[in-house]
C-alpha cells in the first residue's frame, strides 16, 4: 500500500493543481473505506441476520408459533373410519327428512357395519377421536397489569355485578385450547342399530331423532396449552444457548422468562403449585448469578429446563 501512495504522489506532481488534489483525496478516499470495511468486519457489522442474537420478543414469537403448529399434529390421530361412519350419519339423517327411508337404511347397514369395524380394532377404548380444532387467546399484559385486573374482578363481584367480572376474567387467558371431538363407542353403534329398526318398522320420525341424539352425543376433550410458560421454556434454552456468547443477552433472556412464569402464575395455570413457581424463579436467579461471575452455569440450565419440562407436563390441560 505505501509504494502504491508513493507512486500515486508522484504522478500527481505531473498533474495541474486542481487534478492533484482530486486525484489524491480519492486516494485517500479508497483507504479509508477499506480501513472502514475491515474494522466493520471487525466489530461483526454485516453479520447474516440469521446469525444474530434474536430478541426476547422475537424468541417468545416463534415459540408461540411452533406449538400452534405442533397443536396441528393431534389431526394426525384422528380415525378416519370414525371420522366416515359420522359423516353418512348425516346423509342418512338427510335422507329420512327427504323421505326417502329405502336410501337411508341402505347407507346406515353400511355405517353399521364401519362401527363393526371400529369396534374390532379398537376394543379397550371408550372414545375415538373424529375432529380438533385450536382456539388461541393470548394477551399481553405485565403481572401488575394482571393484579389489577383481578382486584377489578373482585371489586365487581363483591358489587355483585357477576357479567362484569366474567367480561374481565374472559381476558385473563393466555393459552392454546386443542379441542378433540370424540366418538363415544359405547352408545354410538347401539344408536345406529336402534334407527335401523325403527326405519324398518316404519317409524322415521323416532329414527330421525335415534339419529339426531347421537350425532350430538360427541364428547369434547380440551387440553390446555399455557403460552407462557411454552415462552419461558424457549427463553431458558436460548439463554442457556448465548450464556458463553453474550452473558447481557442470556440475562436478558432470564429476566423475560421470570417474567412469563409470574405471568402464567397469576393466570391460575397450576394454581396449586405456588411451591414449584418460588423453585423455578430462585434457580433461574441462581444461573444469572453464576452467569454474571464464573459463567460455569451448563448443569443448572440443564436441571432448569427438565423442571420446567415436567412442570409443564404435569399441569398440562388443568386450568
Amino acid at each position: 500500500m505505501t509504494e502504491k501512495l508513493e507512486n500515486r504522489s508522484m504522478l500527481a506532481r505531473t498533474l495541474s493543481a486542481p487534478l492533484a488534489a482530486l486525484f489524491l483525496a480519492s486516494t485517500f478516499m479508497g483507504v479509508g473505506l477499506m480501513n472502514t470495511k475491515a474494522l466493520a468486519e471487525q466489530k461483526g457489522v454485516g453479520i447474516k441476520p440469521e446469525h444474530q442474537l434474536k430478541t426476547s420478543a422475537q424468541i417468545s414469537s416463534k415459540a408461540v408459533e411452533k406449538e400452534k403448529k405442533k397443536a396441528k399434529e393431534v389431526a394426525n390421530n384422528l380415525d378416519q373410519k370414525a371420522i366416515k361412519a359420522v359423516a353418512d350419519t348425516y346423509k342418512v339423517l338427510d335422507l329420512l327428512k327427504q323421505k326417502k327411508s329405502k336410501q337411508a337404511l341402505e347407507l346406515l347397514k353400511k355405517v353399521i357395519g364401519e362401527m363393526e369395524i371400529i369396534l374390532a380394532a379398537n376394543k379397550k377404548a371408550a372414545l375415538i377421536p373424529i375432529n380438533s380444532y385450536q382456539v388461541v387467546v393470548d394477551v399481553d399484559l405485565s403481572p401488575k397489569e394482571i393484579r389489577s385486573r383481578i382486584d377489578d374482578v373482585r371489586e365487581k363481584l363483591n358489587a355483585g355485578d357477576i357479567q362484569g367480572a366474567r367480561q374481565i376474567l374472559d381476558t385473563l387467558q393466555s393459552e392454546i385450547d386443542v379441542i378433540i371431538e370424540q366418538l363415544p363407542l359405547g352408545t354410538y353403534p347401539d344408536a345406529m342399530k336402534l334407527a335401523s329398526k325403527y326405519i324398518i318398522d316404519g317409524k322415521i320420525d323416532e329414527a330421525k331423532s335415534v339419529l339426531s341424539i347421537a350425532l350430538n352425543s360427541m364428547v369434547l376433550k380440551t387440553i390446555v396449552i399455557p403460552l407462557p410458560l411454552v415462552r419461558a421454556a424457549d427463553l431458558i434454552k436460548a439463554a442457556s444457548n448465548t450464556a458463553k456468547i453474550d452473558k447481557t443477552q442470556a440475562l436478558k433472556y432470564l429476566d423475560e422468562a421470570k417474567k412469563q412464569l409470574k405471568v402464567a402464575e397469576l393466570l391460575g395455570y397450576g394454581k396449586k403449585d405456588s411451591k414449584t413457581y418460588n423453585d423455578l424463579e430462585k434457580r433461574i436467579e441462581s444461573i444469572q448469578k453464576e452467569i454474571k461471575g464464573q459463567n460455569k452455569a451448563e448443569k443448572m440450565f440443564e436441571e432448569l429446563i427438565n423442571k420446567l419440562k415436567e412442570f409443564r407436563k404435569h399441569i398440562g390441560g388443568k386450568k
